[in-house]
């Protein structure tokens, strides 16, 4: 390799840790001479596809910011008046820097280890305060994916209420108004029909609600703008046993009266406009607020308040039994991944305006819209509503003349109908944006500019008297302290201290794939060439993000060995359903719709038997063997039992064990012999990319979690994107979307027809910078250190499954279960001893209990890969000590841990065991300790005294009693 070869290639020596002596060295402990070998005897010559990836050549971090560069010249930013659920926002540069920017921030995992995640727990708590407040409704989740599927979720929960019997439903009907958004209604539509939901759309002031109804859904303000008191439709449909759900606008309600007060159930929306950038769809944290009768059923993750093994106030993911980990197909929803780090952008962004800075900004918005509309009036236009918070709805007689004037001056309006268009103002709009409106209209009527009053008196003069708020919100100290950029600077490092993140050490989650997110993927994200751009804005500007699109479609399609991609769905639980609905699609095209038997192994993930519900079809399990593969009798077995319904196999490859399963091609035969089709879960595919593929094994369908296997940060639970790739039968059958022209015959399942756009730049700049051969030496080296790790461990712990050649694939399963008789020790306590040595515990307690699945990703380098093997073995020996007596069973490092600072430097110690044993046990952890901010947090008690928004300043400072 010359020179300029090795500079192309840079990217591939920094994303993969370890150098060719750690290579060397690692593969001599294995017992292994060459990569080639160690891939040799991992992956089973059946399913190796010979031939050689071909996707792209590799280029330079340098040279890859200029292409993008230039790829983003082909979009064009104009000024965004289009709203629809989607608005110009100034996100403070304060915010950007310091957390949308951050690997302190987006590189966290989902908080399952609450002790060392409790600063991004405190600003989710304030993310669900804020909800709570501004929607006058007592209990938020920490976010969703967006508002359309916020909608959806809302609808199955009323729907799953009242009827508990999915096969004898009794109450069918969910009434939707005409006037919610496009892309909600139709998301609603897609997520109805798998379920026998019958959908009733029409005026909700004409709307006929009887005991048929379970349900009903209204958008406040409205598409249009409009701002209808809703007070007596919400009597009417819960006078006749049903629920009313309200899409709304957290900027809107500091001066709208609330869901809450009006009477609704449930409030749902967006969170974008609190600071988040467009990014042509995404990625944007829905809300979800509810009623208190609610909070079992309530979809997405809720942060609680409770307390540690010293009585402090700890916060941490409650009421967990509702997720589909542990529910699985009576899961109240499929929900996996969400949007935590946008929540915690918008929360921010709350804390940083405060209450009155939120208020202010929503009355320069009104104003602004007071304004265009009288100035509009004077030009002789017709404002259809009286009423409206940012948008009004214009007459004219020809729109497609307004939008040739419009996009001439780099102005863009929502066209709806043939005879009106919509204008929605947002934080960003000038005082000279209002007249360069009003100038293409009077350019369209042929008039001189009309004279324009910003009349700051006028402020609430469109706004109806009955729906004007007068409650107050925020008052939570949180959101009246940190107004100053030196108070929100130091208040972001003081939460992001309390995290554990990538740019701690490395976090070794089996499954999960916590690998390097790298800064030149990042940059691009941020531009405003991408950020900035409408998901409805016209073709002609988004040239960039097409070419950016098309191309990411054709890389992932060729390294899954399909024929077509889906990059709408944006999360992996939601491509799990929109892979669903293709196989359903293509039974019912085939007049095969009594398909709905879906075989799901034990072994899955929980999102795929939820869903598989969610997608209408009914699940079967297939046992496991003694190894831990599918069993190949059952699964035959049941695929000939259930042969005349069956649709299809839910099957992950690599196994969830983390084992190269030879049957997997019989597996595929077995299923399509049988008429059903075969998905599979891309959650694995970290394993496979360069080596092997999907459509190669035999699949039909794969989704792919770009936020694992490609790059895609995992942001302290979220962003996600899940696109879907499926072979040639299937693709016509792809989620649509109605700005698509080539609109299919499926559903959509998000509310942008590309999801959550902006960070598909991540994964083309992670496939474009490694290549084909730096993405398929990413898979050998993903094997090379789990297989080293396994080699390093196995003297001290059993490894639960292997392939036959001893070896696993890109993670492995370490048995903890026989401590628990020997010393009282479990897999929690071993987890929670993991962080006085500076790890986040692997993935605990899944797919087996008591055991951990450790996977090191290819980014770690040897040394990294040495700490955590030091830190297990020497955890292995503190449990040895309490087999043979060294060591108390119940006062002991690990029964105790994790060791706060506070506990160390405390001048009472009463254990049996030394401080430095319990906070320094290892040389390493002397020059770089991390500090756990909680003890052992106590989830029973915060289960049982329900706490989900911030409480009294008091109660940070006082103690609590157990």
């Amino acid at each position: 390799m010359n020179l300029f070869e090795k500079q192309a290639n840079e990217f591939t020596r920094r994303h993969i840790g370890s150098n060719d002596t750690e290579t060397r060295q690692m593969l001599s402990t294995i017992g292994i001479k060459t990569l080639d070998e160690l891939i040799n005897k991992a992956i089973p010559g059946s399913i190796r596809n010979p031939a050689p990836l071909l996707v792209t050549e590799p280029v330079s971090e340098a040279e890859y910011l200029e292409l993008i560069r230039e790829i983003a010249s082909r979009n064009l930013v104009f000024k965004n008046n289009i709203g629809q659920g989607y608005y110009d926002t100034i996100t403070p540069s304060v915010i950007l820097r310091n957390v949308f920017e951050n690997p302190g921030w987006y590189t966290q995992y989902t908080p399952y280890q609450a002790e060392i995640s409790q600063g991004r727990l405190e600003s989710l708590l304030n993310f669900q305060t804020m909800v709570s407040d501004l929607t006058g409704l007592p209990l938020a989740n920490a976010s969703l994916l967006d508002e359309g599927t916020a909608a959806a979720e809302a609808m199955i929960m009323f729907f799953n209420q009242k009827n508990r019997d999915h096969q004898h439903i009794g109450v069918p009907k969910f009434f939707v108004d005409q006037a919610i958004f496009r892309q909600t209604r139709d998301i609603i539509t897609t997520r109805a029909e798998p379920l026998g939901i019958e959908l009733v759309t029409g005026d909700y002031a004409k709307a006929r609600i009887d005991e048929s109804f379970f349900g009903a859904i209204v958008q406040y303000p409205n598409s249009e703008g409009n701002i209808p008191d809703y007070r007596t439709f919400i009597k009417k449909v819960q006078d006749a046993g049903a629920f009313v759900a309200m899409a709304t606008d957290l900027l809107a309600l500091t001066l709208l009266i609330t869901p809450g007060e009006l009477g609704a159930d449930v409030a749902i929306g967006s969170a974008q406009r609190f600071g988040v950038p467009i990014g042509f769809g995404g990625p944007h944290a829905a809300f979800f607020a509810a009623k208190d009768e609610f909070k079992r059923a309530i979809p997405g993750r809720i942060i609680g308040v409770s307390v540690d093994s010293h009585g402090n106030r700890a916060l941490r993911m409650a009421l967990q039994t509702r997720e589909q980990h542990i529910k699985r197909e009576k899961a109240t929803s499929n929900i996996c991944t969400a949007q935590a780090l946008l929540a915690n952008m918008a929360a921010m962004y709350a804390v940083y305006h405060g209450p009155q800075g939120l208020k202010d900004i929503a009355t320069r918005i009104n104003i602004l819209s007071h304004s265009l509309s009288e100035g509009l009036r004077d030009l002789g236009f017709v404002i259809t509503h009286e009423y409206f918070f940012d948008t009004i709805r214009v007459e004219v007689d020809q729109p497609e003349k307004i939008r040739f004037i419009a996009e001439g001056c780099n102005l863009n309006f929502h066209y709806g109908d043939k005879d009106s268009i919509c204008i929605s103002i947002g934080e960003s709009t000038s005082q000279r944006d209002i007249l360069d409106i009003l100038s293409v209209f009077s350019t369209y009527s042929e008039q001189d500019e009309s004279a324009i009053l910003f009349d700051y008196e006028l402020q609430d003069e469109n706004i109806p008297v009955t729906v004007r708020r007068n409650s107050t919100f925020m008052s939570h100290p949180v959101f009246n302290t940190h107004h100053s950029e030196t108070e929100m600077m130091r208040y972001l490092k003081s939460l992001e201290n309390k995290d554990l993140s990538l740019n701690t050490s490395m976090i070794p989650l089996g499954s999960c794939t916590m690998k390097l997110n790298a800064a030149s993927e990042l940059i691009p994200v941020s531009w405003p060439e991408f950020s900035k751009i409408h998901p409805f804005a016209p073709a002609f500007q988004w040239n960039g993000y097409q070419k950016m699109i098309l191309e990411l479609e054709s890389w992932l399609s060729t390294i899954t060995g399909f024929a077509a991609t889906s990059l709408q769905p944006n999360s992996g639980a939601q491509g799990e359903y929109a892979g669903l609905l293709t196989i359903r699609s293509y039974h019912k095209a085939h007049n095969q719709e009594h398909r709905q038997v879906m075989l799901i192994p034990i072994s899955a993930h929980g999102t795929n038997p939820a869903s598989a519900v969610m997608a209408g079809m009914k699940v079967v399990v297939v046992k496991s063997d003694d190894d831990g593969h599918i069993d190949i009798h059952d699964l035959k077995e049941k695929a000939i039992q259930y042969k005349d319904e069956l649709a299809g196999l839910m099957v992950t490859y690599p196994s969830t064990h983390g084992v190269f399963e030879e049957s997997i091609k019989d597996i595929c035969q077995i299923i399509h012999d049988n008429g059903g089709l075969v998905y599979m879960d891309g959650a694995n595919m970290n394993a496979q990319v360069g080596l092997t593929s999907p459509g190669f094994i035999g699949a039909d369908v794969c989704h792919l979690n770009l936020h694992k296997t490609f790059a895609i940060p995992h942001g302290g639970g979220g962003p996600g994107m899940g696109p879907i790739c499926v072979n040639e039968k299937l693709k016509p059958y792809l989620p649509g979307h109605w700005t698509s022209p080539d609109k299919t015959g499926t559903g959509a399942v998000s509310a942008a027809r590309y999801g959550s756009a902006s960070i598909l730049l991540i994964s083309y700049a992670y496939i474009k910078m490694l290549g084909s051969s730096g993405i398929r030496l990413a898979t050998v080296y993903a094997i090379l250190n789990a297989n080293y790790m396994k080699s390093r461990l196995e003297s001290y712990y059993p490894i639960l499954y292997t392939g036959p050649n001893n070896t696993c694939a890109h993670e492995f399963i370490v048995d903890l279960r026989p401590f628990k008789n020997q010393a009282g020790i479990e897999a929690e306590d071993v987890a929670k001893r993991l962080m006085d040595y500076g790890f986040h515990a692997p993935t605990l307690s899944f797919p087996v209990p008591g055991t951990m699945m450790i996977e090191p990703t290819e980014s770690e380098d040897k040394s990294e890969l040495d700490r955590f093997c030091d830190a297990m073995i020497a955890i292995y020996h503190e449990i040895q000590d309490i087999i043979t007596g060294k060591q108390d069973k119940n006062d002991n490092p690990l029964k105790n841990a994790p060791h706060t600072q506070f506990v160390i430097t405390s001048d009472e110690w009463n254990h049996s065991y030394g401080r430095e044993k319990a906070a320094f046990p290892l040389p390493y952890t002397r020059s770089n300790k991390f500090w756990p901010s909680i003890g052992r947090v106590n989830n029973t008690y915060g289960d049982r005294n329900l706490i989900c928004t911030c409480e009294p300043v008091s109660s940070y400072a006082d103690s609590v009693v157990v």
